[in-house]
């Protein structure tokens, strides 16, 4: 059980995260795990989060339901069956930490590409969203981060804000729920997950209902700037994880 001050400040943190995730379509569970680690090992947070992801997703799906692009997301989501247990043995293998790092570069090259105006004039092909449902499922695998390959997909495409936002909130249905059944399988839920989930509830309705609420009133130009933002944001907090964890083991 949390003391008074930890479930405060946790939800906080979710209500935050919420907002975000309301608004951009992604991001919750990167800043709401990296947040609220500082107060609970990781082992406590990782779970409650992923549930609290997919009830994001299932509550604001009917809302976005008409703008999925559903053809993106079979593939995408196929490419990451195949490429979560990949990540899963990268994670057993190779030290995680300066992969982090080389992720940040890499996110941060992709959001210099976009924020030069680079869009494509068609929506990739078959092979190209297979190929970045894998990197995304292999970034899951070996660090639980998925969103920055579909994010750059959807973003660089001509599917225009809506439908980016809607595919993104839907995909990470798919994606959350493997998650949550590899917990599973390892023993990893158990009944204080879900009773972090139920005290965390409230905080992420109301946020993500903010968040939705404000996205309605938004321009796509400056939406497409705060989404370039938030990617520099995340892009950094995975480096910094990284970084902290090298210098911490030297």
């Amino acid at each position: 059980m949390m003391d008074v001050a930890t479930s405060l400040y946790s939800m906080v943190c979710v209500f935050v995260a919420a907002v975000v995730r309301g608004y951009s379509g992604f991001g919750f569970s990167l800043l709401a795990i990296t947040s609220l680690s500082l107060a609970m090992p990781p082992a406590e947070v990782i779970p409650p989060v992923f549930i609290l992801e997919v009830a994001a997703s299932l509550s604001l799906l009917p809302s976005v339901w008409k703008e999925v692009h559903w053809r993106s997301l079979r593939l995408l989501w196929l490419g990451c069956l195949v490429g979560t247990p990949i990540g899963v043995w990268f994670l057993a293998s190779i030290p995680a930490d300066p992969m982090k790092i080389a992720l940040c570069v890499a996110v941060l090259t992709a959001v210099a590409l976009l924020g030069s105006g680079y869009t494509r004039k068609s929506m990739p092909s078959q092979a190209e969203a297979v190929a970045t449902g894998a990197l995304a499922g292999l970034l899951n695998g070996a660090f639980g981060i998925v969103a920055p390959p579909v994010i750059i997909f959807f973003f660089s495409s001509p599917a225009g804000v809506a439908i980016s936002r809607a595919s993104l909130i839907t995909f990470f249905i798919g994606t959350d729920t493997m998650g949550l059944a590899f917990l599973a399988r390892e023993g990893l839920l158990n009944a204080s997950d879900f009773y972090r989930f139920l005290l965390f509830v409230p905080a992420l309705l109301l946020g993500q209902w903010l968040g939705a609420r404000s996205f309605k009133s938004s321009d796509p130009a400056s939406f497409r700037r705060w989404v370039l933002r938030l990617l520099v944001v995340l892009a950094f907090l995975t480096g910094v994880q990284g970084l902290l964890a090298i210098v911490k083991a030297a």
